[in-house]
C-alpha cells in the first residue's frame, strides 16, 4: 500500500509499506480522507517532537520510521476474530489517541500520551490497523471528508469544556490556524455573545469572519489588549492562545477579565516567559488542554451531524496522496490563506 512516512526533519516519503498484522480486537481501515495537522507540520519542520526518539514509544510500542496522520476516516475494510461492534463496510471516523487507560476519562489523557500517526503509524496511508475501541462510526449524514474533521474538532470542543464556558460569555482566540478556526466554530455553538480574533494573516481573519468570528484583527496593526479592553472594558470572559509564542501568550493573559480563563490549545516550539504577577494580581486562571476525553470525541461526532458544528468552511484545498509534501507541507509552511487541507486516499464519500 502507499504510505507517507516520516524518516525524520524534512524527509517525509511517500512509499509502498505492508500494512500492519490485524490483530484479534483490531479492525483494518481503508482511509478515504485525512488532514494535515499543526502537529503534523511541527514534526516535518522540527521533528522528532512527539514522534518517538530512538526507542519504541511506550503505550504504543511504535517507532519511527512511520506513517504520519491522525486525523482521518474511512470504511472497515476488515475486522479482528473478536471484534463485535463493527463490520466489513461501516464507515468509520478514528479516534487516533492512546493512553494508559487506568485513570478516570478527564486526567487519563494526561496518563501517557501518544497518537496513531505520531507514535505509531497512522492515516496518511492506504489502510490503516486500529484497536477496536478508537473507531467510531460515522452517522449518515455526514461524509467521510467531515469524519477527517472529527479529530481537530474534538480538540475545540474540549478546549470549551475546559473553559467552563458559559452561553453568553465573551471570547477572545489569538490565532486564526486550523485549530483556531475550530475553536471559533465551537464557542459559537456553545453561546459566545463576542468572538474577538487576532492573526497577522488577512487571508485567516476573513475565514474566521465566515465561520463565526464577531470581530477581527490583524495583531500586527493593532495592540490586541487595548483593542479587547476597547470592546469588553472589564475584559473577556475566556481568552484561547492557539498561536504558540511569546506575546501572544502573555496577550491572552491580559485581556482576560478578573478571574477570567486562558484555555492554552497550542504547542510551543519553545520555551516563552511571562510575568507571574499578571495572574497574581487578576486571579486570571490557566488551564490547557492538546487532546479530549472519548465522551467529548463522540459528543462532537453527535454534534456535527445535528448541525450544531459545521467545520466544512475550514477546508482549505484537498490533495493527492503523492504531493503531500509539496502540496501539503511546503505549502502549509509558506502560505498562510491555507486552514485544513485534506489528503484523498481512496476519496470515498
Amino acid at each position: 500500500m502507499r504510505a507517507a512516512v516520516w524518516y525524520k526533519e524534512k524527509d517525509i516519503r511517500v512509499e509502498e509499506r505492508e500494512p500492519a498484522k490485524l490483530g484479534a480486537r483490531d479492525v483494518k481501515v481503508r482511509v478515504a480522507w485525512a488532514g494535515i495537522c499543526g502537529s503534523d507540520l511541527h514534526e516535518y519542520l522540527h521533528g522528532p517532537v512527539i514522534i518517538p526518539k530512538g526507542e519504541p514509544d511506550p503505550i504504543t510500542g511504535g517507532e519511527s520510521p512511520l506513517t504520519l496522520g491522525h486525523e482521518f476516516a474511512g470504511v472497515i475494510e476488515e475486522v479482528g476474530t473478536e471484534v463485535k461492534s463493527f463490520q466489513k463496510g461501516d464507515r468509520v471516523v478514528i479516534n487516533p489517541l492512546f493512553t494508559y487507560g487506568n485513570k478516570p476519562a478527564s486526567v487519563d489523557l494526561y496518563d501517557g500520551f501518544s497518537f496513531a500517526g505520531l507514535a505509531t503509524d497512522g492515516g496518511f496511508a492506504d489502510f490503516a490497523v486500529l484497536p477496536e475501541k478508537n473507531v467510531y462510526k460515522l452517522p449518515d449524514n455526514l461524509t467521510l471528508e467531515e469524519g477527517a474533521l472529527v479529530e481537530p474538532m474534538a480538540v475545540a470542543v474540549q478546549a470549551v469544556k475546559e473553559a467552563d464556558f458559559k452561553f453568553g460569555q465573551s471570547v477572545a482566540v489569538f490565532g486564526a490556524g486550523p485549530i483556531g478556526l475550530f475553536t471559533i466554530i465551537a464557542a459559537k455553538a456553545a453561546g459566545a455573545s463576542k468572538i474577538i480574533v487576532f492573526d497577522l494573516s488577512e487571508e485567516r481573519l476573513e475565514k474566521a469572519r465566515l465561520v463565526g468570528a464577531t470581530h477581527t484583527f490583524n495583531s500586527g496593526e493593532v495592540d490586541p489588549v487595548e483593542k479587547v479592553k476597547s470592546l469588553v472594558p472589564d475584559g473577556v470572559d475566556v481568552s484561547f492562545e492557539v498561536a504558540g509564542v511569546n506575546a501572544t501568550f502573555n496577550q491572552s493573559i491580559q485581556v482576560a477579565r478578573s478571574r477570567g480563563i486562558v484555555v492554552v490549545v497550542s504547542i510551543f516550539a519553545k520555551p516563552i516567559e511571562f510575568n507571574p504577577m499578571d495572574l497574581t494580581g487578576s486571579g486570571v486562571k490557566i488551564t490547557s488542554t492538546l487532546a479530549y476525553e472519548p465522551e467529548v470525541f463522540q459528543t462532537t461526532i453527535d454534534l456535527m451531524a445535528e448541525g450544531a458544528l459545521n467545520p466544512k468552511g475550514v477546508i482549505t484545498d484537498r490533495i493527492e496522496l503523492e504531493n503531500i509534501v509539496e502540496s501539503g507541507f511546503e505549502v502549509l509552511t509558506n502560505d498562510k490563506r491555507q486552514a485544513k487541507i485534506l489528503v484523498k486516499l481512496s476519496g470515498e464519500k
